[in-house]
């Protein structure tokens, strides 16, 4: 009797553990943010939406990007056995099967898009198809190529809130689009800062981020250049109707302090611990400036 039961407690924890491995896949930490993004873009939108369709555009969203972060860290497996942050992961450690993270990222796929196609409206799924295709098939490989894999990546990084934004409109339009834009260009300095603090374990994996490919110097340079374009295209929605100068003084107070933050690393004694700290401080930047969005567009005073 005991040995059945030892038996059936080690099924139990090989099951819980490889469920547990399953979830990690799929980033839950990057699913939540992607996930807030998406509700930014539908509580910007303008008309309504009943919960019904709201809750499966959220659902077919979440599952559309546990299938790219499982994608992703199918194809990336090798690479990252060879960093210290990612050995731990279930593929590279050993705790998941390779055939099994891509049957599961391939079944969450082939879940998702019909669920965003016809549970909510084409675009939606359209949009997804998109993000998934350009983040696994295009950004994935181009990592081991060319610095410029960044700015590939950035695409599928931004298009949550044009999915929040067409399951309430089925359209998407400038104000939409100027949303997007915002959110591309924060991915930019928030990955440099990323790519900086971590450049040793890039390096070892063969990853072609800026800070390995062309030194420090040059990518401080570039998240001070892309710091002031992300304060500039925090005016766009403003300038398209949305937000109104609740939302705009907000994103000009911000975003001038990331600039200066990010200007700071132009110093000579600024390293590591500086890349760090606007890799934090661009989390609270993108957090804030959302909440002012969403804020601006709903009080009644926001438009005035």
């Amino acid at each position: 009797m005991s040995s059945t039961a030892e038996t059936i407690d080690d099924t139990s924890r090989d099951l819980g553990g490889s469920a547990r491995a399953l979830i990690e896949l799929t980033k839950p930490g990057v699913t939540r943010l992607v996930l807030a993004m998406a509700v930014c873009g539908a509580l910007a939108a303008p008309g309504h939406v009943t919960w019904v369709r709201f809750l499966v555009a959220m659902f077919g969203t979440a599952l559309i990007v546990g299938s790219a972060n499982t994608l992703n860290m199918y194809l990336e497996r090798d690479s990252d056995r060879a960093m210290a942050r990612t050995r731990t992961r279930p593929l590279p450690s050993g705790r998941l099967a390779p055939s099994t993270a891509l049957w599961f990222g391939v079944g969450q796929a082939l879940v998702s898009l019909p669920i965003l196609t016809f549970g909510v409206n084409p675009l939606t799924g359209l949009l997804a198809a998109t993000a998934l295709i350009s983040y696994v098939l295009c950004y994935t490989p181009l990592k081991r190529v060319t610095p410029w894999a960044l700015h590939v990546g950035a695409i599928p990084g931004a298009i949550p809130p044009l999915i929040g934004w067409a399951a309430v409109t089925g359209t998407l339009d400038a104000r939409a689009w100027s949303i997007f834009l915002l959110l591309f260009v924060w991915q930019l300095p928030h990955f440099l800062a990323i790519a900086m603090f971590r450049r040793e374990d890039y390096a070892a994996a063969g990853l072609r981020v800026l800070p390995v490919v062309k030194g420090m110097r040059a990518a401080k340079r570039e998240a001070v250049f892309y710091s002031v374009l992300q304060l500039a295209c925090s005016v766009l929605p403003f300038l398209t109707g949305l937000g109104g100068f609740v939302y705009l003084v907000s994103a000009l107070v911000l975003g001038v302090g990331f600039l200066v933050w990010a200007v700071r690393g132009l110093a000579p004694d600024a390293g590591t611990p500086w890349a760090r700290s606007l890799f934090i401080a661009s989390m609270p930047y993108l957090v804030l400036v959302s909440a002012a969005l969403v804020a601006g567009v709903l009080l009644p005073s926001g438009g005035s």
